[in-house]
């Protein structure tokens, strides 16, 4: 099993070069960058939450991750996750190719449907979420598979198109479906390459990992890899997710805390052996 961090970047404490050295010098796999545009001010006491209380700090994930990939050569570089209902697909399309040739190929595509108040603010609701990222990811798909792309859908259409950027990785960077449950199975089966759940110690996550595999094997599909994301290092929680053959964690870190980081650094490193 892989180990990587997921990481809060701010504007406030370590900065993304300097975290992304740190990260690849300790031998981890992977880095990981979480997004969030902004917090509503009806929703701000999502920011009690001491998961979420940087969230209207963060740093934009593109920009960040390239500036990462300009000062790194081994690490995966990824988005967890990307909001994709928010986007217009065309651009994140040109965006995902450009950081994957920026990266030389070490783009992870995690992708998820955001807060239902903050997506609102872009100018979708929270019952169309599912489905126009749904959309948009095809379109997306279809605009990296071919140079004269069109796609007709319900909340993306668009005429054929010429299109010659494509990612660096064939067909595409793979792209994590960070969604929990059923939900989220469901959707890495019928668009995903993987499936990205965070994972708490009271999570069936063996049960969930028999209906993915069930439900691959139903659509005729490969095998779908998961990365399990952990809101904290939990060294029995990292052992039962290596036990039930997760392909990757991913564990939540705060660039902001630069006192305690390199302690969690070098306790996390010295597991990458263990697991790897």
């Amino acid at each position: 099993m892989k180990l990587g961090v997921c990481a809060f970047v701010t504007d406030r404490g370590l900065g993304i070069c300097e975290l992304a050295r740190r990260v690849e010098d300790a031998g981890l796999e992977s880095l990981l960058v979480v997004q969030n545009t902004h917090v509503p001010v009806s929703g701000a006491a999502l920011l009690d939450e001491e998961l979420h209380k940087r969230d209207h700090h963060l740093l934009d994930p593109f920009a960040a991750l390239s500036a990462a990939a300009a000062v790194t050569t081994r690490i995966r570089l990824g988005t967890g996750i990307c909001v994709v209902p928010i986007y217009d697909p065309i651009i994140l399309a040109m965006q995902v190719c450009t950081l994957d040739h920026l990266s030389s190929g070490r783009f992870l595509f995690g992708i998820g449907l955001g807060h239902d108040d903050t997506v609102d603010n872009h100018g979708v609701s929270a019952g169309q979420r599912a489905d126009v990222g749904r959309e948009k990811v095809l379109a997306m798909k279809a605009l990296w598979a071919a140079g004269d792309a069109e796609f007709h859908g319900r909340s993306v259409d668009f005429a054929p198109v010429l299109t010659g950027l494509r990612p660096l990785q064939e067909p595409h960077p793979p792209i994590l479906i960070g969604r929990q449950g059923r939900r989220g199975i469901a959707d890495t089966v019928d668009y995903g390459d993987g499936w990205m759940p965070i994972v708490y110690p009271e999570l069936d996550l063996g049960g969930q990992l028999d209906e993915l595999r069930l439900r691959c094997q139903a659509a005729g599909r490969p095998a779908a890899p998961v990365t399990a994301a952990l809101p904290e290092l939990d060294e029995q929680l990292l052992e039962r997710c290596a036990g039930l053959g997760v392909d990757r964690s991913v564990v939540v870190v705060h660039a902001e805390d630069e006192d305690g980081f390199p302690a969690f650094l070098k306790r996390y490193s010295a597991l990458a052996d263990r697991f790897g």
